[in-house]
This record gives structure tokens, sequence and C-alpha cells, in this order.
């Protein structure tokens, strides 16, 4: 397998000294990005000129001549800096081209600017890992070493690295370029239905099933989140600093938790389909249509609006988007392979997984009635069609793994 690009996190924990730096130094690429976004727009609006990450970074060179406090920045890490810049110009103009919802890049506040990067490996930084790419340290120019605490699941060459703040602290998040790989215990197919009510139904042949509980993470800390926003809305109506920070720090340690489990679970389940399967066939999830809002507009109001935005709280707490990318790329470590159907033209959750008849289904309807009248769940049934695609995949190239798979079954 050719080098691919992995990223690896480790906690840092740097002294109140160092910390300090980092915060200043964070500080002045939150300025100077906000200085790059203002001669963007000053120059187009008074001259109608457009200005480049080229041009940007020829007057990075008079920047750092004619203001001191710049030459604590490394020059290439300044650069990324402006070039998170560049691209944010770049998705705007490309969503306006599709006629997207734009989204001008923006200003940013010291909440809305989390950390910098450096370009690469020994310039401005390097690190040296532990035994087995356990732990580390991590050498910042003008700040010091400090430890880091993690590990690499597959050691490599350090290519480029990105600080980031969190309400947790500092992080280090290295690019690493490696050769992944990762061992494949069995050779099945798999018809894999992703859901909200199951978080991931399998099929292994008929009436095979295996189903992955949804652990629903949102509903169960809903309602402590709501008690840290009032806290927080309490504090901004009192107007005592410490006491808000305080409050959005709170806030925004649990909203992490929250996120840390999501992906540790989305890592969990998709490492164990890509270590027990050679075929795993699924649907290739429209997200952004299956969770856009059902208000309308004034013409035209929506129906059903508060218990569309519930589903699509709920759809979000899965994080199907890594759920899929996750899946895709251990995938390719493990030599697993993974069909991505479309679900207009198959429609699994529609179709008999006998006969192969459809009939349309509304939301509510969640059983599939079989003709011999038995009756399955209709994720069920949506795994079972997946798996037969997956058969006829697999008869068509490698009609050996038919077999296998009819006698794991």
């Amino acid at each position: 397998m050719p080098l691919v690009h992995r990223r690896v996190t480790y906690k840092l924990y740097p002294s109140s000294r160092q910390a300090a730096m980092l915060e200043r130094v964070c500080d002045l690429h939150r300025a100077l990005y906000n200085a790059a976004l203002e001669e963007r727009i000053e120059a187009y609006r008074k001259a109608g000129q457009s200005i480049s990450f080229a041009d940007q970074c020829r007057s990075l060179t008079q920047i750092r001549a004619e203001d001191p406090a710049y030459l604590a920045i490394n020059a290439q890490s300044a650069q990324v800096t402006l070039k998170r810049l560049d691209r944010a110009f770049q998705n705007f103009f490309r969503r306006v081209k599709a006629g997207q919802t734009p989204g001008f890049p923006r200003f940013k506040s010291r909440d809305r600017f989390p950390g910098f990067g450096f370009k690469s490996h020994g310039d401005g930084f390097r690190f040296t890992p532990g035994q087995g790419w356990r732990h580390g340290t991590l050498h910042l120019s003008g700040i010091s070493a400090m430890r880091a605490r993690g590990e690499a699941r597959t050691p490599g060459e350090v290519v480029c690295a990105d600080l980031q703040r969190t309400a947790d602290g500092w992080f280090l998040s290295l690019v690493v370029a490696c050769e992944p790989h990762r061992e494949r215990t069995g050779d099945r197919i798999g018809g894999l239905d992703w859901g909200v009510e199951t978080y991931a139904t399998l099929c292994h042949g008929p009436f095979a099933f295996e189903e992955v509980e949804n652990d629903r993470f949102l509903a169960a800390e809903q309602d402590a989140l709501r008690e840290e926003q009032r806290a927080l809305s309490r504090a901004l109506r009192g107007k005592r600093s410490k006491r808000t920070a305080r409050a959005r720090r709170l806030l925004a340690r649990r909203a992490r938790r929250l996120a840390n489990r999501r992906k540790n679970r989305t890592h969990q389940v998709t490492a164990r389909l890509v270590r027990e399967h050679a075929l795993i066939v699924t649907e290739d999830l429209a997200i952004q249509n299956m969770t856009a809002s059902a208000r309308g507009d004034a013409v035209k109001p929506g129906t059903n609006v508060r218990q569309k935005a519930g589903l699509n709280r709920a759809i979000l707490d899965t994080a199907p988007g890594s759920f899929l990318s996750n899946l895709r790329i251990k995938a390719e470590e493990a030599g697993s392979q993974i069909m991505l159907i479309d679900p207009r033209q198959h429609k699994p959750s529609q179709t008999c997984p006998i006969f192969g008849m459809v009939r349309k289904k509304g939301l509510s309807e969640r059983t599939h009635a079989l003709p011999d009248g038995r009756v399955i769940t209709r994720d069920q049934a949506s795994a079972w069609v997946l798996w037969n695609i997956g058969q006829e995949l697999a008869a068509a190239k490698r009609p050996e793994t038919v077999v296998r798979a009819a006698q794991a079954a």
C-alpha cells in the first residue's frame, strides 16, 4: 500500500508560562487572519482589486520587518494562517457558482479561532515520539519543549501539524505519512443499513441479522446541556466576566465530551465491521438532503416542523457522514471493499428482499411483511436487500466468496 496521510492527536501539557505564550501566539495569528481579511475586503471595495494568497505572502515579509511582535511567529506558520483564509474565499466562490448559500468569510473572535498550524516538520516545530510512538515531546520555536500524551496507531514520518485550543486544553494534531494496515479476520459479505432507531443493521444471509444499538448520546445529555446553557444565559445577564467565562468553558467541555463519545463509537463500530467483512454494501447517504429543514417559506410554510427538527437532531447525533468516511478509510487499510449504492435507484427500504417487489412505505411504517407472513423490521429488510446486491456482485467477480458467505450464514 502506498504512503497515505493520517492524523494523530496528542494532548499537550504546557506549563503556565508556555500556556500564556501559546495564547499570545494564537492571538497574533488571529490578528493576522483578520487583517488579511480586511485587506481583501477594502481592496475590492475601493479599487475592485482581488488580493491573492501570493500577494499577502509578499506583504507578510514587510509586516514582519515593521512589527517586531510578528517575529515571534514562524514565517511558514503565518503562511498557513493566510492559506486558511484563502481556502475560505475559495469555498465561498465555489458555493456562489453552485447556487448554494455562500457564507462570506468573517472576522474571527477568540472563541472562533481555535489555533494555528505549521507547514513542515522541523520548521518551527519538531515532535519527538516516545517508544512505539506512545506519548512524546513537542518542541516549539520560541516556546520550548512540552509533554504530549497519546499514541499513534501507525507510526510514520511527520509531515505537518496543527495546534488546537479546546475547552480541555491544547492538543497537537499531526499529519503522518505512513503505510496503515489492518488485520481482517473474516471474509463475509454484509448488507449494512444505517439508521436512527438502530444505529446499524447487518444482514449476512436470509434471516441472519445483527444489530448495533443506537446509544442516543444527545438524548442522554440533553437535560444537562440545557442546564449549562441556562447557566450561561444567567451569567451573560449578570455581566460578570469570570462567571461567564466559567459557564462557557463548562458548556464547551460538555459538548466536546459528547462529540468524543460519538467519535469513539464510530471508530469502534467501523473497525469491527471491516475486520469481519470482505465486502460491505450500504447506501450512499445524501446527508444534507436528509437533514434539510421542513420550515419552508412565507409562501409555502412547512408542516411538522418541530418533528422534523427533532429527527434532524437524531440523525446528526449518529454522525452518518463520519461513519461512512471512517468505514471507507478503514476498509482500504484492511483490504475490504465498500460498495455504496444509490438509494433512489435501488430503493432498499421499499423493496421486498425475497421477490424484489417495490412498495412505497412512509417513515412511520417500521416493519416489513414477507410473502410467507413473517414480519421483520424495516431496517432488516433493507439490510437484506443490500446483502442480495452484494451477492450479485460477488457472483459476478468472485464466485468462491459466495460459497464462504453461504457457509458462514
